[in-house]
């Protein structure tokens, strides 16, 4: 939680948006944050960092979330809503490609995503891409 408090303090986000934060990693849901499908809380979570980290300048008042997740990937859209504005963002987030990257293999020689995915966690988006 120091990292994501930190994330949290360095955003221009609205405080309510952060108090949603806050409360969809207690809960896996906010009012502020709509997920449009079925993703497991833990990416949308990493999502939400990677936004905090790379929108920081961004006065967020609340998120949309809509994509795919498979076992090893993470794919979609993100809406940023601030008081003057909606920002659109296409993502990609992908453990087996960080392991790659990373040269991280498991003990069968394939690429170590579960070492790569808790390593690096919310630093695993290959693509982010403004609409």
């Amino acid at each position: 939680m120091r990292e994501l408090e930190k994330l949290l303090e360095q955003s221009r986000a609205d405080e309510d948006f952060k108090a949603a934060v806050r409360a969809y990693y207690e809960r896996g849901e906010a009012s502020g944050i709509r997920v449009d499908s079925y993703i497991p809380p833990v990416k949308v979570q990493r999502l939400l960092k990677y936004v905090l980290a790379t929108e920081a300048e961004l006065p967020i008042q609340g998120l949309a979330v809509t994509g795919s997740s498979g076992c090893s990937d993470f794919v979609g859209t993100v809406e940023a809503k601030t008081h003057s504005a909606t920002h659109v963002f296409e993502f990609g987030w992908c453990c087996r490609w960080r392991a790659e990257q990373e040269g991280y293999t498991d003990y069968f020689g394939y690429p170590d995503q579960i070492r790569a995915a808790q390593e690096f966690d919310w630093q695993c988006f290959h693509t982010w891409r403004r609409r």
